[in-house]
């Protein structure tokens, strides 16, 4: 991989990671685009790895909610009082809600970065779920705020992250439609996802930065890997500032629109073999 192509790598996974579109399918689409063969090794821990950029972006967007909610859960694992807190049981809600992407990822890696790393996959995805997020807009009431949020709100969201491991669902298109269904408000379920999101995308990269750092090295290579990154961190914050101050007057109607025609484009270049599926 040249830097070049990990730039434009790099824009794209900044751009996608907290939009509803699917940063992975992006990834891949565009990955099959520039020649690269998307389920090799090294191109799938590349994938994974500048992810980080991403989610240190919404780190470090977030670091006054992200101090405040840590303060609140180690005061709450000290003092009875402190449990009583909303802060507390928000980060217990985070955690919890994290818990079933990391034993479902780790359990299909081998599924995620082998067959689901095929276009016609990114193309089922991106309509099937699309119906999900047009449904989750039309029945969702919207009438929850954030300090609403449940237990049963973080698992069953957290459950429902985990169709994000599919390439072409997205991660907040999960997410949100999940808390829309539970009748929170569009800022509130966008929030939630991105908290969500910080321990996988953190568990993810790292993960793979240690299993894959050998094939990192001798394939896609460290500096395109490290500008890729880089790149993502910031395009990624300017996507976080966009995207919340969006929902608060939009609907995510307009994603799915993207969605639909995004897939039919891609069937299309299948269909004439001009892009390979895997």
């Amino acid at each position: 991989m040249n830097l070049i192509e990990a730039l434009l790598l790099g824009i794209v996974e900044g751009v996608t990671e907290f939009l509803p579109v699917s940063s992975t399918g992006h990834l891949t689409i565009a990955e099959g685009l520039l020649g690269l063969q998307v389920d090799d090794p090294g191109v799938t821990a590349f994938t994974a790895i500048i992810q980080v950029g991403a989610i240190i972006a919404m780190i470090i967007y977030f670091r006054s909610d992200i101090g405040r909610l840590a303060g609140a859960w180690f005061r709450g694992l000290l003092n009875d009082q402190a449990r009583r807190a909303p802060d507390y049981r928000f980060a217990w809600y985070v955690i919890l809600g994290s818990i079933p992407i990391g034993i479902v990822g780790f359990l299909a890696q081998g599924l995620i970065s082998g067959p689901l790393r095929n276009l016609w996959v990114v193309v089922v995805a991106l309509v099937g779920w699309s119906a999900v997020m047009w449904i989750a807009e039309r029945v969702g009431k919207r009438d929850r705020p954030e300090s609403s949020l449940n237990l049963a709100d973080a698992v069953i969201i957290g459950l429902v992250q985990c169709f994000a491991l599919i390439p072409g669902v997205s991660r907040s298109g999960a997410t949100i439609s999940a808390g829309l269904l539970r009748d929170l408000d569009r800022v509130a379920a966008t929030r939630l996802a991105f908290f969500l999101a910080i321990p996988a995308l953190v568990a993810a990269g790292a993960y793979e930065a240690i299993k894959e750092g050998t094939v990192i090295s001798t394939g896609v290579g460290w500096l395109p890997t490290v500008l890729a990154t880089g790149v993502s961190f910031v395009v990624a914050y300017a996507s976080i500032a966009w995207l919340l101050r969006f929902v608060v007057k939009h609907s995510i109607t307009v994603f799915i629109w993207y969605r639909l025609a995004l897939a039919a484009v891609i069937a299309v270049l299948l269909g004439r073999g001009i892009l390979s599926p895997m």
